[in-house]
């Protein structure tokens, strides 16, 4: 749970920060810190994926093909159940919920706490980076770092608007990102490693969160949440497939 306990630490840093003098970051500031922390997420991303994929050539080429399908099919099936569609709900509502906030002389807890953790809750890579972080016994948290300092620079900007409640955010984040990651560590990873199924799901969570930095820089609109079922079928072609 390394990972989730920076998330959360994160959010309580920012979020304090937030509430002294600490100036917020200027946009050519931002802007160079997204590019970093891209850059970070696309090297952590495409070295799971790489090192995910191993044997000869054809067993590689094999993997890639599994990966390809897994995405593949994780896509249609997310679409299916609108999981893309159900996240950008959840992400309007905190948007709406924020801007009736900003209006607001005087916050409740909830004005700060609801909005906040839902965005900090329902990010993508919360949810892929909790799942690496389980799934590998080299404790994977390099995704949730990431995530932790934008979270943590975003506490700060909405302390200011929402009020002290943007910290009780945190605790919903360490609830839902460290149960994914314990449920993953304790339980999926030793049935999946028993059977050889490991990598498969490590290969496409690579490039799940590969995907993750090519949003960050907007250089492309990637429906991630869509693609997260592929999780799923990386291991099930990958036993179908001996």
């Amino acid at each position: 749970m390394i990972g989730t306990i920076l998330n959360s630490a994160a959010i309580m840093i920012g979020g304090t920060l937030g509430l002294t003098t600490f100036k917020a970051l200027s946009p050519s500031s931002e802007s160079q810190l997204r590019i970093v922390l891209a850059a970070f997420t696309v090297f952590f991303g495409l070295r799971l994926t790489w090192l995910s994929l191993n044997g000869s050539v054809l067993q590689i080429l094999k993997q890639s093909t599994i990966l390809l399908f897994a995405l593949m099919l994780g896509k249609l099936v997310g679409r299916i159940l609108g999981l893309q569609k159900a996240s950008n709900y959840l992400g309007r509502r905190a948007q709406e919920q924020i801007v009736a906030a900003q209006s607001s002389r005087s916050h409740t807890v909830n004005e700060g706490f609801k909005p906040c953790a839902i965005l900090f809750c329902a990010a993508p890579l919360g949810i892929l980076g909790a799942v690496q972080d389980g799934l590998l016994s080299s404790h994977y948290f390099y995704p949730l770092a990431v995530k932790a300092v934008m979270d943590g620079f975003a506490a700060l900007g909405f302390i200011r608007i929402l009020g002290w409640g943007v910290l009780l955010s945190a605790i919903p984040v360490l609830a839902v990102q460290g149960t994914l990651t314990l449920v993953c560590a304790f339980f999926v990873a030793p049935l999946l490693s028993e059977r050889g199924l490991l990598d498969p799901v490590n290969a496409v969570g690579g490039m799940l969160v590969f995907c993750v930095a090519l949003v960050m820089l907007g250089l492309k609109r990637i429906e991630l949440t869509d693609y997260l079922p592929s999780l799923l079928f990386a291991p099930l072609l990958t036993w179908l497939w001996p």
